[in-house]
């Protein structure tokens, strides 16, 4: 029997570890099997805690294109980088952010936290019907939710 879900588990053990993923990221030399659903949360949890939100919402999209295009991945109607996606995630890192304001832990625990919280890639879907989310507007620029706001 198949898992309905696969849950990343893997860990960051100290900030350096947290540190080594985002310049992996800064630098394109993180793997495509590295870029998972755990890279992208934490690349954008880094963003978020060092800039900005506008600011933040740049980097990532811009950090996004240029691996996207330094490992081949092209840009077209169905495949490259998204920016419904990204933007819906990065508010849902902003929302973490709020969530757990005011504790104090590590870089490492609020990454794992993070991870841990919203593991479940299908989370857009609470949000977007497919027909919206997988559109090639939602694709080429921010599109509002139709089945529910976001906070």
């Amino acid at each position: 029997m198949m898992p309905v879900c696969e849950v990343e588990t893997e860990v960051f053990r100290s900030a350096a570890e947290v540190l080594s993923l985002v310049r992996g990221f800064e630098f394109c030399t993180l793997t495509r099997a590295e870029w998972t659903h755990r890279a992208h949360l934490t690349v954008a949890l880094w963003y978020c805690l060092r800039h900005p939100f506008a600011e933040a919402k740049s980097l990532v999209r811009d950090g996004i294109r240029k691996y996207n295009a330094a490992h081949g991945i092209a840009q077209t109607p169905t495949g490259g980088y998204h920016e419904t996606m990204t933007l819906f995630w990065l508010r849902i890192v902003r929302k973490y952010l709020t969530e757990v304001s005011g504790e104090r832990c590590s870089l490492a625990t609020l990454a794992n936290g993070l991870v841990e919280r919203y593991a479940d890639k299908s989370l857009p879907f609470e949000y977007y019907t497919r027909a919206l989310i997988f559109s090639s507007e939602a694709r080429a620029v921010w599109v509002e939710p139709d089945l529910k706001t976001l906070e």
